[in-house]
């Protein structure tokens, strides 16, 4: 007896052919977040990440090298989610740097004031 009909036979292909296209669909995606995470991870070393926030530098180049292992085994899947994540983290670790970064000008700024408004008091106490 017959009992999947000729649509749910169609329907049943088709299910399995889109199911194949997006597998093999993946290595787009996954190529293209490896390769934005690693300019990420370079932009965050090039603007500090490794001295105000290494333990995110250091997640983030840990993910992309297993992104890159993945890559090569062809697990697109697991490439893509562990590039996603180092970039996240290389983000991180940029934003900490350049907290850091204008912290410390703000502290510099604020040191020079200072010194401008002691001058200035100096200079009003003996006119």
């Amino acid at each position: 007896m017959n009992t999947i009909s000729n649509q749910g036979r169609l329907a049943i292909c088709l299910a399995v052919a889109l199911f194949i296209a997006g597998c093999s669909d993946m290595k787009t995606p996954a190529t293209a977040n490896v390769a934005v995470s690693s300019a990420a991870v370079d932009n965050a070393s090039t603007a500090g990440g490794s001295e105000y926030a290494p333990q995110e530098m250091r997640t983030a180049r840990d993910e992309l090298a297993q992104a890159n292992i993945a890559m090569t085994n062809k697990d697109y899947k697991k490439a893509d989610d562990l590039a996603k994540a180092a970039q996240a983290d290389a983000k991180l670790a940029q934003s900490k740097a350049d907290t850091a970064k204008a912290q410390a000008a703000a502290a510099a700024l604020q040191s020079d004031i200072q010194v401008l408004q002691d001058q200035i008091n100096h200079s009003n106490q003996n006119p």
